[in-house]
């Protein structure tokens, strides 16, 4: 840059002849102005040259990969900036007039520093400008420029990204688990390194689940593989220190131990061998060689081993979730009968079924769900009783779901792989209690489990299965089938009651003989159709408020509801006491149905069939009950008729579902799953 100055003050300092006329100045005068000014821009292109040379030179020299590629370019973009003039300034590429005070017309000596502070300045200017153009955009609108900066990576960003293979240097590890995992961002999440027997070791984890006694018993057993002073485990004796052999050529070397006998190994025996067979005393240990499987793994609960120098890592699952103790379930409570129930920890209701079930056959198969949420799901039978063919097509559509996540778990998981659209009636049976899991699973069901939920599908399922309840079985067999009885007559009252009573109100001619006293006796000021409705909206108010109610206060809610509502809208005149008491029985039956969204579907096809029944009188209720039979009869759970065995009917299956039959006398199992050991009692 200097000789480039200097021959800039040379040319300047040659007189030019200038004449008053054009015509003075002659040809030649003007071929050897092109030829300086030709001259001048080769030697600026040299002098580029070496700057390219002298940034390569300092890259081999070990400088930083970033200043190594911003310099150049930077030196580049100012020379290419630099042109000169007739007269031999140079001047910016931003072009004055000569006759103009600025840059132009300075000396060449003075001009650089002038430059190199506006060049400097350029840039900051630049980013307070971005700044005020992003200050002044609105609320609701979006800087498409600062979002494409904000989500722009380096190339080598993009890369540790992708990296599936574990980095052999831990500066090469923890940049990978930045960009991965956010490690140095989300408080969470720990990479602790330590020594152990000489060998440098990070642990990773995710702070709330790693399980605090399992991880100091470990890291207890490590520390005895070095006892200070030099001393070492015994296994580590014939070791070679881990700087000599990287200085030696030998190179970070890989899990299994390079090339050499004593090359990744601690007394003959691999390093990762070693810490796995010998030095890590728990029950749940895996080697890992892909980084994701380390970060999966860690996600679910676990914790890593990474070990300098080596491109595997070890995964022990010593977690521990935040979880309830296990406790009888709201919606299916027994008189007798078991108090524990499924909790929100998959592995905890999988040991309860165990507990209940120990076949060896039987078989628990876990996968993943949610590209982000990556939710464990089980499906649990019995493989020497249920349909393989069922529990294939079941696998095959829980795997074939591609969605982010599943943060509702299982309601979620029914829609992707039961696909009903808007039929309101279950297609899939749920329960809490480990005992009612059991008992499907012995008569040929699927279970499909989902960790963070403690209902669990039962799959595949008919109507009738919703209207069974375990009372029923821990009850005589009369008594069991009388409530059953009961409980079906419940059912029926909450679907057909109303529209049955609204018709003989309505058409006082299909009025049976002695019945002639049902109907109200008075009018009220609303109409009996906006009397059902207003009641049934009344009703599901008040269940939505009671979910919302703390307990102490439900009490009181009721007291509102029941009197002060109620009672003072018969007494005005708004209700007739009958639309009450009617109402009060299909709301009965409504919360005696064992299935919560079977009752929540009768509610609605109660209301379609009050609607029809008001509208078209007899006619609209006929066609509407034979439109809901016919829909319920169409319906196929997994291959399986809803309405099985009413339609298609079988008489010992019907059986069956009207009569709680003793336990003895059931010898086989249903026809309905296609069960390939359909004996209940072992032949002798």
């Amino acid at each position: 840059m200097q000789k480039q100055l200097k021959r800039a003050k040379l040319i300047k300092s040659i007189p030019l002849r200038r004449e008053d006329h054009v015509e003075a100045h002659t040809e030649p005068e003007k071929e050897r102005e092109e030829s300086l000014k030709e001259q001048l821009k080769e030697e600026l292109e040299a002098k580029l040259e070496e700057i390219k040379e002298e940034s390569l030179a300092e890259k081999s020299a070990g400088k930083s990969r970033r200043a190594e590629l911003v310099l150049p370019e930077r030196q580049k973009e100012e020379l290419e900036k630099l042109e000169i003039d007739i007269e031999g300034n140079i001047i910016h590429a931003h072009r004055r007039d000569p006759g103009k005070k600025g840059p132009g017309n300075q000396e060449p000596g003075s001009q650089k520093p002038e430059n190199q502070k506006q060049e400097k300045k350029e840039p900051e200017k630049q980013r307070l400008e971005a700044n005020k153009e992003n200050r002044k955009v609105s609320p609701g609108e979006k800087n498409d420029k600062t979002l494409r900066a904000q989500k722009r990576l380096t190339p080598r960003e993009e890369e540790l990204k992708e990296a599936d293979a574990i980095p052999t240097d831990f500066g090469e590890l923890k940049r990978a688990l930045e960009e991965q995992v956010g490690l140095h961002k989300s408080f969470d999440v720990i990479f602790r390194e330590m020594v152990f027997g000489g060998q440098k070791t990070g642990v990773f984890y995710y702070n709330g689940f790693a399980k605090d006694t399992a991880l100091i018993s470990v890291l207890e057993r490590l520390s005895y593989a070095d006892y200070g002073q030099g001393k070492r485990h015994e296994a580590f004796d014939g070791r070679e220190n881990l700087d000599e052999r990287r200085s030696s050529g030998a190179g970070a070397g890989d899990a299994r131990g390079g090339d050499g006998e004593k090359d990744g190994k601690l007394g003959g025996l691999p390093i990762i061998d070693l810490f796995d067979e010998a030095l890590i005393p728990h029950i749940q240990v895996e080697k890992a060689s892909k980084l994701g499987k380390v970060i999966d793994a860690v996600g679910a609960g676990g914790s890593a081993f990474f070990f300098e120098g080596h491109s595997e890592a070890i995964c022990v699952d010593a977690k521990s979730f935040p979880a309830r103790n296990t406790e009888e379930p709201d919606l299916e409570r027994v008189v007798r009968g078991s108090r524990d129930g499924f909790v929100e920890t998959l592995m905890t209701n999988v040991t309860l079924v165990r507990r209940r079930i120990r076949d060896p056959r039987l078989k628990l198969e876990l996968t993943k769900v949610g590209q982000r949420t990556k939710s464990d799901v089980c499906i649990a039978y019995i493989s020497d009783i249920c349909d393989m063919e069922l529990v294939e097509s079941v696998k095959d559509k829980i795997q074939g779901v591609e969605v982010d996540g599943l943060p509702l778990a299982e309601k979620q998981l029914e829609e992707a792989i039961v696909g009903k659209g808007w039929n309101p009636y279950p297609m899939v049976r749920y329960s809490e209690r480990p005992d009612v899991v059991s008992a499907h699973l012995l008569e040929g069901h699927v279970i499909v489990m989902v960790d963070t939920s403690p209902s669990v599908m039962i799959i595949p399922t008919t109507f009738f299965h919703h209207v069974q309840h375990a009372e029923e079985y821990r009850q005589t067999p009369l008594v069991g089938s009388y409530l059953r009885w009961v409980r079906f007559l419940g059912i029926a009252a909450s679907i057909f009651l109303l529209p049955l009573w609204y018709l003989i109100v309505s058409s006082p001619e299909l009025k049976p003989v002695g019945l002639e006293f049902v109907g109200p006796q008075k009018e009220a000021l609303i109409p009996l159709l906006g009397q059902f409705l207003i009641a049934e909206l009344g009703i599901d108010l008040m269940r939505m408020a009671a979910v919302h109610t703390p307990t102490p206060l439900a009490t009181a809610m009721g007291l509102v509801a029941a009197i002060m509502i109620g009672d003072i809208a018969v007494k005005t005149g708004l209700f007739v006491n009958e639309v009450i008491m009617y109402l009060a029985v299909a709301a009965v039956g409504t919360f005696a149905t064992p299935s919560y969204e079977l009752s929540l579907a009768n509610r609605i096809t109660r209301l379609g069939l009050l609607a029809a029944a008001a509208i078209f009188r007899v006619p609209g209720f006929v066609l509407a009950s034979t439109f809901l039979v016919v829909f319920l009869s169409l319906q196929r759970s997994y291959n399986t008729p809803y309405m099985w065995p009413f339609i298609p009917f079988n008489l010992k299956a019907m059986y069956d579902i009207l009569v709680r039959r003793p336990f003895l006398t059931m010898k086989t199992r249903m026809s309905l799953n296609k069960t390939s050991d359909r004996t209940r009692q072992p032949a002798k």
